[in-house]
């Protein structure tokens, strides 16, 4: 009798959620729109498929990590945020979250994600923004190929560098001092690295998108820049450095904005997204690295990688080791 009861309790929370999930998007659909703000690039796959899964119209909106802060809560605050789902790395979110942005929803398409990806009741992390050192392997010779991240500060890649600009590119700042945080024993060793990175003359760009044309012409050889555009650039000649060392990135999170115009399309989206079809996409169409179990870009060796979270900086701390590598890199703006 108690297996029987169980079973039945089971089939009805089933049969209430799927209830529950269909008057969601009968809700949304009569809504008509989700509006996804968004620093994530290239993935119009997902918004189409999206679109065309659940007859609620997906539009994008790309914002760039350095302004997305400030746009965000300048609208917010103004009363005229568009945006119902906002995604971004979770430094960004955290800011949002504190200016009262964000909403509460625990998505259930969610339910297989490690714990930790869970940060509160308002921010859903999914990927990780990994980052890693990108080469031409038409140019660079197999032997000269780094196998540790300190390689990089050899005299022979001098003039041959490219990366997002350390004065003023959160992610870079935050992934510089994981570096120090996780990979280098003792500060001296970091600050030695750093020094002959600097040496190098790195060519340097807004942010990680720029990073791949210059490698991929042969204007420079390797950058410090992400994976994922081995995929999107593809058939250029790009491959990345196997390291001994552990990849790292910030990590990417969703969320649902508080004010939201179409609150029931924006659940219905985070839901979708967070979908094993959705991060499929976004791991086989856009090369992402995503934390949907057994979900991986089509990257030789990535699911081999080992690849952990840096730690968030908080605003004084960016602020502060920016202007810091402004000195040590020589940033002249």
């Amino acid at each position: 009798m108690k297996k029987l009861l169980a079973a039945l309790f089971v089939l009805c929370a089933a049969t209430l959620a799927q209830a529950q999930g269909k008057s969601q998007l009968d809700q949304a659909k009569a809504e008509g729109k989700a509006s996804f703000y968004a620093n994530i690039t290239a993935v119009e796959p997902i918004m189409k498929a999206f679109s065309a899964d659940t007859g609620v119209k997906g539009e994008y909106t790309r914002i760039s990590t350095t302004k997305f802060v400030a746009t965000a809560i300048t609208e917010f605050e103004a009363g005229k945020l568009m945006a119902d789902v906002v995604q971004g790395p979770v430094p960004v979110l955290e800011l949002l979250k504190e200016k009262g942005v964000l909403a509460s929803y625990r998505s259930p398409a969610a339910a297989g994600y490690p714990e930790w990806a869970r940060k509160d009741d308002q921010i859903m992390l999914f990927g990780i923004e990994y980052v890693a050192l990108i080469y031409n392997k038409e140019r660079v010779k197999p032997a000269d190929v780094p196998t540790r991240y300190e390689d990089l500060a050899l005299p022979k890649w001098k003039d041959k560098i490219v990366m997002a600009n350390p004065a003023n590119h959160p992610t870079t700042i935050a992934w510089l001092i994981g570096l120090k945080e996780n990979v280098f024993k003792t500060e001296a060793e970091w600050r030695n690295f750093l020094k002959g990175l600097a040496a190098n003359k790195p060519m340097f760009v807004a942010s990680f998108g720029p990073t791949p044309a210059p490698i991929e012409s042969g204007e420079k050889l390797i950058g410090i820049s992400m994976p994922k555009y081995i995929v999107t650039k593809a058939p250029a000649p790009l491959d990345w450095a196997r390291l001994s060392q552990p990849m790292m990135g910030t990590p990417r999170a969703i969320a649902v904005t508080s004010k939201a115009p179409h609150p029931a399309a924006a659940r219905a989206f985070v839901d979708y997204w967070l979908s094993r079809k959705s991060m499929e996409i976004l791991a086989k169409d856009v090369g992402e690295y995503v934390l949907a179990p057994g979900v991986f870009p089509p990257i030789d060796g990535i699911d081999k990688a080992k690849v952990i979270p840096i730690r968030e900086l908080s605003d004084d701390e960016t602020q502060k080791w920016g202007n810091e590598f402004k000195v040590i890199f020589d940033v002249k703006k």
